[in-house]
């Protein structure tokens, strides 16, 4: 699996000039006026990782297929978004499809770009979308309670849970505090993620900053990292710009523009290893003659549900996992010498899939 982050904003900030930097296409209109996405644009890009190309050379694989991340670019929402202002109400139905957001946040001046509210302050804008994104948690909220109260009164045990869980997501909606904020035991993991609650989706801020301040950020990236931290959330700067420009070239030309701007990696990159962490992904590989593969897991997935990623079969009649560390497999030069220096462990249903495990899959039909 890979995941699905949202990418939202003001008008203006930069989200559709990013997205056409990361999928490398110019689906998106980039204009310098409010609404120009006027549909969710959806695009898949590669997870670049260094560890697959590796591999890959020591096995000499055919075909090379790294793991995969979806992006949607979802158009500019404004204050009043939640009763529909703007382009509101299609555009929340989209985040709700999305595992994570990602804040486009200004930080940077510009006369000729304008602002839909004429200022430069990421924290307000920022302040404005989950104000929004809060209201539009509290309307769906009182439906479905008033929903559930009949399901209640027959005994749906069910029912008696998500009423639960919805009035202590509206206690801290009414507190002013987003739904990500309360703390949900491991019983009730399933059910609160069932409510698909705008606010509890986990939060990166993308600070949008001019290029020359590409590499280090600037005083306000500097208000919004403050802010995240604040809030246990993830921040990444970039340059949509300078993304953009990276899009175009071929590799080595691109590799030698990021050392001339001082980045030892695309914001790209950045973007997703802080997406990865925020959602706690980690990636395991299959590797052969025909072809070397990553597959994302979330961090804690068992052999038999790593599998399961690969195929159904392969969790149901899982038997066991040949598994090595990227690091032994490497040091070894491939499988086979793994297996011959002892590194190549034969590991069972309990056993938690590490980051960069090499695994091969046995199992009955």
């Amino acid at each position: 699996m890979g995941f699905k982050m949202g990418i939202v904003g003001l008008p203006n900030v930069g989200k559709s000039t990013l997205f056409n930097a990361l999928t490398r296409t110019a689906a998106a209109q980039a204009a310098n006026f409010p609404f120009c996405t006027i549909e969710p644009n959806v695009g898949e890009v590669a997870v670049p990782d260094t560890r697959l190309d590796r591999l890959a050379g020591i096995a000499s694989s055919k075909e090379i297929i790294p793991a995969r991340m979806t992006f949607v670019d979802i158009a500019g929402l404004v204050k009043g978004a939640s009763k529909g202002e703007g382009l509101g109400n299609q555009f929340l139905a989209n985040i709700r499809e999305c595992d994570a957001i990602a804040h486009v946040l200004r930080c940077f001046e510009d006369d000729d770009v304008t602002h839909v509210d004429g200022r430069v302050d990421p924290i307000a804008d920022a302040e404005v979308i989950e104000t929004e994104l809060m209201l539009a948690d509290l309307e769906s909220i009182e439906k479905r309670l008033q929903n559930l109260s009949r399901k209640i009164k027959g005994g749906d045990k069910e029912a008696v849970a998500q009423d639960r869980l919805l009035r202590e997501a509206k206690a801290v909606i009414e507190d002013g505090r987003p739904a990500r904020t309360v703390e949900v035991a491991a019983d009730d993991a399933k059910a609160w993620a069932m409510l698909q609650l705008l606010t509890a989706k986990p939060v990166l801020y993308v600070c949008n900053v001019e290029e020359d301040n590409a590499a280090d950020g600037n005083a306000l990236s500097a208000k919004v990292a403050e802010m995240a931290a604040e809030q246990g959330a993830g921040t990444v700067v970039i340059s949509a710009a300078i993304e953009e420009e990276i899009s175009q070239l071929e590799d080595e030309e691109r590799d030698m523009f990021l050392s001339e701007m001082g980045l030892e990696e695309a914001g790209l990159d950045r973007l997703i290893q802080a997406g990865y962490q925020l959602l706690g992904l980690q990636t395991y590989f299959t590797v052969g003659p025909k072809e070397a593969r990553a597959w994302t897991i979330r961090t804690g997935t068992t052999a038999p549900q790593a599998a399961g990623v690969i195929h159904g079969d392969f969790e149901r009649g899982f038997i066991r996992a040949e598994t090595t560390a990227y690091e032994d497999f490497v040091a070894c030069g491939g499988e086979q010498k793994a297996r011959e220096a002892g590194k190549l462990r034969a590991e069972g249903k309990a056993y938690v899939v590490q980051d960069g495990d090499v695994m091969h899959f046995l199992f009955n039909t």
